[in-house]
């Protein structure tokens, strides 16, 4: 006994024109399925006195296979889609079954079953009719003069016939697109043509669930934003008509998703094959505009970085103006660090948009641009500093960056003073307050102060000399005797009180001070040496700054 006769045709999409098409594929996989129906198969002229028997609502099954059946184990070889030719000789043993063959077929998602009568059976039992036309599975009687071999030859021919009507049509919509890139089209073509090929609305959405363009007819285009508008899920069929979209990929990104509603018919398979074909291009019209902006970022960074360094040159306004910026006016200094344990990189380029956005909406002549571990922004003094750096917090869910604000700068020339004060605010911020800090240079007290020390060494030295051994962590006691220190001088040598916040008894406090007097002196008599071991504990919190 041998295989049953297995013929295979490249997979088809239906027409529009199909009774009942199959569900739509919501993303791309990048397999084009070709198909006749059911009832396009029996159409074909050697079928033309074939009768339906039952599953009459399937008739818009769609047939990409033909198979015989020649074996009793069949199920082990049919395959989804195919059309299963019969002359009965398997199951004329087994009347009894015939039912349950047909719920094992339809299972195994057979497009329908083609079968010959007289020879081997005379007829289906009434319950393989009845299960048929509850599953809607099409049971088809085959005249006896026809062969199954010009069944084949000719369903097979309508089959790659039809594909490749739509293969040429598809390569057709994907020349046009190309040479709309190549042309230097965007967004706003790329959509146009495709509404015009399917005659639907479509829209380009990006990752955030915005459009970036849109075509089509009006009312059909509101249908489409409403149906993709952020926070509903897209891609199911909707409405008066149906919806498809298919994702924008490039680089191994997410970009967005391409998306399609007609009102006036069903979006077909070829119709989103189309579609992925324009979010193809659309990934190439995406990856050239980052291309370009990287460039003009970088442009940006690289101006914005001399100016605030100092080697601006001649003409900084001037040069300014090109990007949109106005720095002869008074404005204001911002910059943003990333917190530690951060995946910099992502990071970096979600905290740049973030800050570009705020900006722009709270001064449209404000400078952004980010540099190797920050952002920097510069904003007019009438723009509320604080305000542009919390929206910009604001914008990023998956991480944080401390904040420094300057004092107002009156010109170009001021710019890197300003920047200088932000920086060191900004880092003085995360030391005092922790992750996500927001601090202004001239609220950071005795640390402004510090900060402007340009010698860190003396810094250190003053640090080593006022509180000897403490200085050090090299004996794990120290940290715990700098706290006590800490305790007793912010609440100006209450005993009683400091016991209470570190939790000591008073005899075990009272201890432990005369411990630090032997080390540093009598500070509890001495209102100068408390001012210097304060100022060495500020110095030493600001260690690393």
């Amino acid at each position: 006994m041998r295989r049953p006769e297995h013929v295979d045709t490249p997979p088809e999409r239906p027409l529009r024109n199909d009774p009942a098409p199959p569900a739509m594929r919501l993303a791309s996989t990048g397999t084009i399925l070709h198909g006749v129906s059911v009832g396009e198969v029996l159409g074909v002229s050697t079928l033309a006195d074939a009768r339906l028997i039952a599953g009459g609502d399937g008739l818009g099954r769609i047939v990409q296979r033909l198979n015989v059946m020649e074996v009793p184990d069949i199920l082990a070889w049919v395959k989804p889609h195919e059309l299963l030719l019969t002359t009965g000789y398997p199951l004329r043993n087994t009347p009894q079954s015939l039912d349950r063959l047909v719920t094992d077929l339809d299972e195994r998602g057979l497009a329908a079953l083609a079968i010959k009568l007289g020879r081997y059976l005379d007829e289906l039992p009434g319950e393989m009719v009845e299960q048929a036309d509850r599953l809607g599975f099409p049971l088809i009687l085959l005249p006896n003069d026809v062969g199954f071999d010009d069944i084949l030859n000719q369903v097979l021919t309508d089959i790659l016939n039809r594909q490749a009507a739509i293969l040429a049509r598809t390569e057709e919509a994907h020349r046009a697109l190309v040479q709309i890139v190549l042309a230097g089209g965007g967004m706003r073509e790329v959509t146009a043509e495709v509404a015009g090929l399917l005659r639907v609305a479509v829209g380009a959405i990006d990752a955030s669930g915005h459009f970036l363009a849109a075509a089509g007819e009006a009312p059909q285009v509101a249908r489409l934003r409403e149906i993709n508008a952020p926070g509903r899920t897209p891609a199911q069929p909707s409405g008066n008509g149906h919806h498809a979209s298919v994702p924008i990929v490039a680089g191994g990104h997410h970009h967005g998703r391409i998306a399609a509603y007609s009102v006036h018919g069903t979006l077909t398979p070829s119709d989103v094959g189309i579609l992925e074909r324009a979010a193809t291009v659309a990934a190439l019209v995406i990856t050239k505009q980052e291309a370009v902006t990287a460039v003009e970022s970088k442009y940006r960074a690289d101006f914005l970085r001399d100016v605030l360094t100092g080697r601006g040159g001649l003409r900084v306004a001037e040069r300014a103006q090109a990007f949109g910026w106005d720095l002869e006016r008074p404005v204001s200094v911002m910059v943003a660090e990333i917190d530690p344990d951060a995946e910099e990189r992502p990071l970096q380029d979600r905290m740049c948009a973030a800050w570009q956005a705020s900006v722009r909406k709270h001064d449209p002549r404000g400078a952004v641009a980010g540099f190797s571990h920050e952002v920097v922004a510069i904003v007019g003094a009438s723009a509320d500093p604080a305000r542009v750096a919390r929206d910009a917090l604001a914008g990023i869910s998956d991480g944080t960056f401390s904040t420094g604000l300057s004092r107002v700068a009156s010109g170009v020339d001021s710019l890197p003073g300003a920047y200088n004060q932000a920086l060191k605010a900004a880092r003085v911020g995360r030391q005092l307050h922790g992750a996500g800090a927001v601090a202004h240079f001239d609220e950071l007290g005795v640390y402004r102060l510090l900060s402007l020390v340009s010698d860190t060494d003396e810094l250190h030295s003053f640090v080593r000399e006022t509180l000897g051994p403490l200085a050090s962590d090299d004996d794990a006691e120290n940290a715990d005797l700098r706290r006590t220190l800490q305790a007793l001088l912010e609440t100006n040598l209450n005993v009683a009180e400091t016991a209470r916040r570190l939790h000591f008894h008073y005899n075990t406090l009272r201890y432990r001070i005369g411990k630090l007097e032997r080390l540093l002196g009598n500070f509890t008599e001495d209102a100068h040496l408390r001012l210097n071991l304060t100022l060495a504990l500020h110095v030493l919190r600001m260690r690393g700054i």
